[in-house]
């Protein structure tokens, strides 16, 4: 199966405003991104400032806003970021395991989700969208990925690209959407209940979402 991530992109209104080119640029940018997801971790999203964002990577506050328009356009790039990088594992993954059929690209999606979770620093307060909402705080937080699309069907969007000819059949872009808010629920209560991630729900999640894909969907 050939990985393919690559889909559409329509960048959301507070999208990044300039993407590095230069090396000392982009190693600028990524330790704002660092230090953002850091401090998510620390102190939350609600009390995350761009200021303390910028003191923690150590540059000037005038060049974190050169990137970044404000705190959902920072958001925004961490959970692209961190999409980015789930597919590219998962990727390696499904390489390794290779061929897979929809289970057990299931089961690899859930295990690497699940390992992120457990590793990567503010994915628990953010994956690929806001875990919790940040009432009053950002403009719209269900669009930090694509402005056309809510965090979750931009996620699945991707899945299905990567997926390749797993879920090439017509009904499986809706059945994937409906996937993706299946998951996103139920080990979001995974989590709730362990911080490690409750490993029961985590294998419901799995057979759920065996399940539920293992059927061609209606097209």
């Amino acid at each position: 199966m050939k990985a393919q991530t690559g889909t559409d992109h329509r960048p959301p209104s507070g999208a990044v405003r300039r993407r590095p080119v230069q090396q000392r640029s982009q190693e600028r940018y990524e330790r704002l991104l660092d230090a953002c997801a850091g401090l998510l971790d620390e102190v939350g999203p609600t009390a995350l400032t761009t200021k303390e964002v910028a003191h923690r990577a150590q540059v000037p506050i005038g060049t974190l806003y050169q990137f970044f328009s404000g705190k959902e356009s920072l958001l925004g790039a961490l959970a692209e970021r961190n999409l980015d990088r789930f597919l590219s594992r998962l990727a390696v993954r499904i390489e390794a395991a290779a061929p897979v059929g929809v289970p057990g690209f299931v089961d690899l999606a859930v295990d690497e989700f699940v390992a992120m979770k457990r590793s990567v620093a503010g994915f628990g307060h953010l994956d690929f969208g806001l875990v919790a909402a940040v009432p009053g705080d950002l403009r719209d937080d269900r669009h930090l990925l694509d402005r056309d699309l809510d965090n979750n069907a931009a996620v699945a969007e991707r899945i299905g690209a990567l997926g390749g000819e797993l879920f090439a059949y017509p009904g499986f872009a809706l059945a994937l959407r409906v996937a993706m808010e299946c998951a996103d629920a139920v080990l979001k209560v995974a989590f709730r209940v362990d911080p490690e991630g409750d490993p029961a729900l985590i294998g419901e999640c799995k057979r759920l979402l065996r399940g539920y894909l293992a059927e061609r969907p209606a097209a």
